[in-house]
């Protein structure tokens, strides 16, 4: 009877990975939803298995290093390249907001590229996502910023602790401005939160552009290539609140521009959804 249930098990196994091959052949929509789901299994996977090693150094951003090289890695198994230009431009002498433009689930890999560039990097969470665990540990551990933003009076305490933790350890902290995904031909408007907080540290703002994902459309994610570009700072240095209106204008323009020209650097240099384009 055992012996039954084993072979009709693997019947089924057999039967369940050659209707998969053959989906994933014919179909961008079953590729488009394996590899999203393969991707996000993986990165949580990357994420919570080096706990053991981060607990000797707990809120230390060198903790997310492992994750991000083992990120790297797994995205060129997807058939995803990155180059980053812009090196000269990265901030050295003080902490400062990374502000990057925000597209997809897959910008993680835009994070794991950046970590190892960014000396002391950390991110901004919501304090729901601690008590998802382990993800939630591991998030800790590496130095996320967990804030309440149901509360504005905390979340503006956080903002204060985030800015002097920015003067003082030279954080770098990684943002997203647009504050949702959007993988449109524009930028969405930007957010006043990452501006508020460059303004309360007096720290510059790192602009970070990043090219458009040809390759990911509804219900399709092919290979692609990837430009990153590290843009010159922006000064907030005697600012106040008074002048984030003009602050968020000129981010906004610097990196508007600098996606459409990365974007348009990308085709123009044959690389259409990571492959060269037929002469």
């Amino acid at each position: 009877m055992y012996a039954y249930i084993v072979m009709d098990f693997w019947h089924y196994a057999a039967a369940l990975t050659v209707l998969i091959v053959v989906l994933w052949r014919i179909s961008s929509t079953v590729r488009y939803w394996i590899k999203l789901t393969v991707f996000c299994i993986a990165s949580i996977i990357f994420a919570c298995g080096p706990i053991p090693l981060m607990l000797l150094r707990p809120r230390d951003s060198r903790n997310a290093l492992i994750p991000a090289a083992l990120l790297r890695s797994f995205g060129k198994l997807l058939g995803l390249e990155y180059t980053i230009d812009g090196h000269e431009n990265i901030i050295r002498d003080s902490g400062c907001v990374v502000l990057i433009n925000h597209q997809s689930l897959i910008d993680l890999m835009i994070l794991a590229y950046l970590w190892p560039l960014l000396p002391n990097s950390t991110v901004i969470a919501k304090k729901e996502i601690f008590y998802v665990q382990p993800f939630g540990l591991a998030s800790w551990l590496w130095g996320t910023i967990f804030i309440n933003r149901v509360k504005p009076q905390d979340a503006q305490k956080a903002i204060n602790k985030t800015g002097e933790t920015i003067r003082t350890r030279k954080a770098r902290v990684l943002m997203f401005p647009e504050g949702t995904r959007h993988n449109g031909r524009t930028l969405l408007p930007f957010k006043k939160g990452a501006f508020h907080l460059a303004v309360a540290s007096q720290c510059p703002i790192q602009p970070v552009a990043v090219s458009r994902y040809s390759f990911l459309r509804k219900n399709q994610f092919d290979g692609g290539h990837v430009k990153i570009r590290i843009l010159p700072a922006i000064s907030t240095k005697g600012c106040t609140s008074e002048d984030i209106p003009r602050i968020i204008d000129e981010t906004y323009k610097v990196l508007s521009e600098n996606v459409d020209q990365l974007s348009r650097e990308r085709q123009q240099n044959g690389v259409v959804n990571g492959e060269p384009k037929s002469g």
